[in-house]
């Protein structure tokens, strides 16, 4: 054991000699694998960072919610099937709620209709385009996770009444009313005018392409004044146990069909979405990600275990008569097999070091650049860089230091 002990410690001490030796070889020897590394930590990150950003949004949306609507969150080829489907009113949300409370141990809590238009808002000099402007009851508190940072949302009899009040979420009221609170003063939608009676607290962005904080939400009667009574919504379903999603939506879909007395035999006409639609759809881009930071790892690495092995094989040539005279001292074939192994180990393990620090300064750089961005490098990136970095030193080292341990020691004595 001490003698193994020995042999590694000294192997390692001879590569590092030699590494220092040939500093420029050794560094442009190890390009493709900083080359394969960064490609595959920087594709870990991007995928590690949708998943975040995913899971944040999802909690922001509500992960234990299902959505009525009239067309799916996906693709369809029978467009016709789709289009001609009767809209969804806001009268579905009183119904639901009416089956929901004859259903002993239902797994849905309340049904609550929503109704979105994109649209602008101002207030004085000031406007904000681009404003998702939310109409719905005063319900909406129970199906959100948003949090109210000042004033409040709006009641029962406010709601009903169809009160001009409004609740703004964080980025317009910064930009409507910088450096001062927002409460009480008058912004103007669609030409009306709604007082301002709270504030949403700041939610942040969906994976950097749409934020949550620029919306404004409207009792739903007020908002059908100006917009028509006959204004489509959806309707958002609560779910008492989001770990019984499934059969909660197979039960919504059972309520669904009895509001609009469908027969057995008809398909539905109606829409039940849920946030696993979304992953779904990123599911295409990871692997796209995947794929290409795989292809190119792969020949980073290739190339990189190449440039290792022809490496190896010259210092194993330029090393010749010391072989031979380690072996006439009593050298063993694994001491020479571990000596060139753990030298081409070594060149590929600082290639992984420099590709993961290169990674980490990226990473650090996007997140400054763009804060909105989900990048989160992963230290499990890490440990799976450096197993990597290993097998491709020793892949690429193993023949060249085989070849090492096999020569005659008369031979390498006498090679010129």
């Amino acid at each position: 054991m001490t003698r193994l002990i020995y042999e590694f410690t000294e192997s390692f001490r001879i590569a590092f000699a030699q590494i220092r030796a040939n500093t420029m070889r050794s560094i442009l020897t190890a390009l493709g694998v900083i080359i394969g590394i960064v490609a595959v930590t920087l594709m870990g990150t991007a995928i590690n960072g949708i998943d975040i950003g995913f899971q944040q949004s999802l909690a922001m949306l509500g992960d234990d919610v299902l959505y009525v609507q009239k067309w799916p969150w996906h693709n369809v080829d029978d467009w016709w099937n789709y289009q001609n489907r009767p809209a969804i009113r806001t009268e579905i949300a009183d119904q639901l709620n009416r089956v929901i409370e004859q259903t002993p141990n239902s797994l849905l809590e309340i049904a609550v209709p929503v109704a979105g238009r994109n649209g602008s808002v101002k207030a004085g000099q000031n406007s904000v385009s681009g404003v998702m402007i939310f109409g719905t009851t005063a319900d909406y508190s129970r199906i959100t996770t948003t949090e109210i940072a000042e004033g409040r949302l709006f009641n029962e009899v406010e709601a009903n009444a169809g009160r001009q009040i409004a609740v703004l979420g964080s980025t317009v009221s910064e930009q409507l009313f910088p450096g001062r609170s927002p409460l009480d003063q008058i912004v103007d939608i669609r030409g009306q005018h709604f007082t301002v009676i709270g504030t949403l607290a700041k939610q942040g962005d969906f994976l950097g392409i749409f934020s949550f904080d620029n919306q404004v939400i409207v009792p739903l009667n007020a908002m059908r004044k100006y917009y028509g009574n006959r204004m489509g919504v959806d309707v958002r379903v609560k779910v008492r146990d989001k770990t019984k999603l499934t059969q909660a939506e197979d039960e919504l879909t059972g309520a669904m069909r009895r509001v609009r007395a469908q027969l057995p035999a008809e398909r539905d006409n109606f829409s039940i979405n849920e946030q696993q639609a979304f992953k779904e759809q990123l599911d295409p881009v990871k692997k796209g990600i995947a794929f290409a930071g795989l292809f190119i790892t792969g020949l980073a690495l290739f190339v990189g275990a190449i440039g290792i092995m022809n490496i190896t094989f010259v210092s194993v040539k330029e090393r010749t008569k010391e072989i031979g005279t380690r072996k006439a001292l009593g050298a063993r074939r694994f001491t020479i097999l571990l000596q060139f192994l753990i030298e081409a180990v070594s060149i590929s393990l600082i290639g992984g070091i420099v590709g993961l620090l290169l990674t980490y300064g990226l990473c650090m750089g996007i997140k400054t650049a763009m804060p909105a961005l989900p990048v989160e490098f992963s230290y499990g990136l890490v440990i799976i860089s450096m197993v990597v970095s290993i097998i491709t030193g020793i892949v690429s080292g193993f023949a060249p230091a085989w070849g090492a341990s096999r020569l005659d020691p008369v031979v390498a004595l006498r090679y010129e």
